[in-house]
């Protein structure tokens, strides 16, 4: 009987597979057991493949591996490299592989393949409490990045099996794949260049509803005419927010190697992301899914990043709804036959959109060519439920020529970054008693409560409230906004002043 171990995700949970494997005295045949996919079933004759062209083939009986726990849906080619350990201990070739974590693909030449998810794998093995870890070469630097972990990266399964006690008279160990086919742990992707706020001409109020967006992590709504700088606005609101933290960049960074997007895996993702999906793209696409086991979209591969939605009101309805539950929540659930997998999402939703389908209904309209119906359906496309969960609503104006003409009046990034950290940092000290760190995260209970603001203060949105101008999470958010303007003006609590200023920021749409 031969053991060895491997991990199985479940969205970013993942689960330690306990890998058995017996040789029996009947006829050849090869039988994997404990509900694998049709990729993990493949897995048999890449095995005998790479066993025979490592120099030690497997058994020519019956080898029956086992994957425990059985009832645990199991997919990918992550595993063969933990049954290939198991059916060569069963064989007697190896020394005994328990307590160690396998996780690579088998090529059909030997080579240890890299696979995705390496990350969040390694992450869940260390916490089950198997620090040793054999991945393939390509996926040492991301798998490094786990601490505790105890890495060891191998370019072909003749080389691991002589570590692991192999006899050396049998094994290719001549085989050395050349380093261009295994390249990915260590190449240079470069530095991304973070687009300057300075570039943007004017828009002194939008430049400032970004600001403010930037500081307590709020939402965003941007209407306008083309060609006002809403997607230059949303494109620079990543440079406002500050660098992620250790727990934060390394969910940032599970994600994206679960999603199979090209990372730099010698370092931990530590700028925010940032997702720009097409308006076409499907439900699936930006909330996550697929066939099989769901994968994350780019609703998760925006976690503590922004999620930009250009041109909003051209998704389909159900895409957009389906954002309601993460923006408050912070998490996708998504549930499909083959299991559920939880996708952390706590991102800044920015959506940009035209007044009408023609985008010419500004200012006095003249030149619009949309009937008063088409306006409404157009914009009412993003449902009433999902705008009231949107903080700022901002009316975005075209540029005057004495604003375009104004090259380098405006501030940079850095300035306004700034003034962003300095307002989070006061945010985290208020907050960090609840285990919060910025004020769209805190709760109507404890706005209502602990932080009530005095009734004088409050009064106009109590009678907001009363005339059923705000909803009762409109009345919440309000207060958030309320709350960082106060932050960025360095003040203890907020006055009459931001709360009416954090009132125009939600409404300046409909007002216009």
């Amino acid at each position: 009987m031969g053991r060895s171990y491997s991990v199985a995700l479940l969205g970013l949970n993942g689960y330690i597979v306990e890998v058995e494997a017996d040789i029996g005295q009947t006829l050849p045949n090869f039988v994997i057991l404990g509900l694998p996919d049709a990729s993990l079933n493949e897995a048999k004759e890449r095995i005998r493949s790479a066993a025979q062209n490592s120099g030690i083939p497997l058994s020519r009986r019956k080898i029956t591996a086992n994957l425990i726990p059985a009832s645990l849906p199991k997919r990918g080619s992550g595993f063969d490299l933990a049954i290939t350990m198991a059916v060569l201990r069963a064989a007697g070739d190896i020394r005994s592989t328990e307590g160690t974590v396998f996780i690579s693909e088998l090529g059909l030449d030997g080579r240890l393949r890299p696979v995705r998810g390496i990350l969040p794998a390694v992450m869940a093995a260390v916490q089950a409490g198997h620090d040793e870890i054999v991945v393939a070469q390509a996926n040492v630097a991301e798998a490094e990045l786990v601490p505790g972990a105890v890495v060891r990266g191998y370019k072909t399964l003749a080389r691991l099996a002589f570590d692991f006690g192999a006899n050396p008279q049998d094994l290719a160990l001549d085989y050395d794949p050349a380093d261009g086919d295994t390249a990915g742990g260590d190449q240079d992707v470069g530095t991304t260049v973070v687009p300057d706020l300075c570039d943007v001409s004017g828009q002194g109020d939008a430049r400032r509803a970004l600001e403010v967006a930037a500081a307590g992590a709020h939402h965003v709504l941007l209407c306008g005419p083309p060609g006002a700088g809403k997607t230059m606005l949303a494109e620079r609101l990543p440079g406002l927010l500050p660098d992620l933290g250790d727990q934060e960049a390394m969910e940032v960074t599970a994600i994206h190697s679960l999603s199979a997007v090209h990372i730099d895996s010698v370092r931990l993702l530590r700028r925010p992301p940032f997702e720009n999906p097409h308006h076409t793209a499907t439900a699936a696409a930006i909330i996550g899914g697929g066939s099989g086991l769901p994968r994350p979209g780019a609703a998760s591969r925006a976690h503590r990043g922004v999620l930009f939605l250009d041109e909003a009101p051209e998704y389909e309805r159900r895409v957009l709804d389906a954002l309601r539950q993460p923006l408050e929540s912070g998490e996708l659930v998504i549930h499909r036959s083959a299991g559920t997998a939880a996708y952390p999402a706590r991102f800044q939703l920015v959506l940009a959109a035209n007044p009408c389908p023609c985008g010419k209904a500004t200012g006095k309209g003249v030149d619009c060519t949309c009937t008063p119906v088409m306006r409404r359906r157009y914009f009412g496309r993003m449902s009433g439920p999902l705008l009231d969960r949107v903080d700022i609503q901002l009316q975005v104006e075209r540029v005057s020529l004495a604003d375009f003409g104004q090259s380098g009046a405006e501030e940079d990034t850095a300035t306004v970054a700034g003034r962003v950290h300095a307002a989070r940092s006061r945010q985290r000290e208020r907050l960090g008693i609840y285990g919060m760190e910025t004020n769209s995260e805190v709760p109507g209970r404890v706005l209502r409560g602990e932080l009530r603001l005095p009734s004088a203060t409050t009064k106009i949105l109590d009678t907001s409230l009363e005339r059923g101008i705000l909803t009762a999470r409109g009345y919440d958010r309000v207060l958030r906004l309320a709350w960082t303007l106060a932050d960025l003006g360095h003040r203890d609590q907020p006055h009459n002043d931001d709360i009416g200023q954090a009132l125009g920021l939600r409404q300046a749409v409909e007002a216009a």
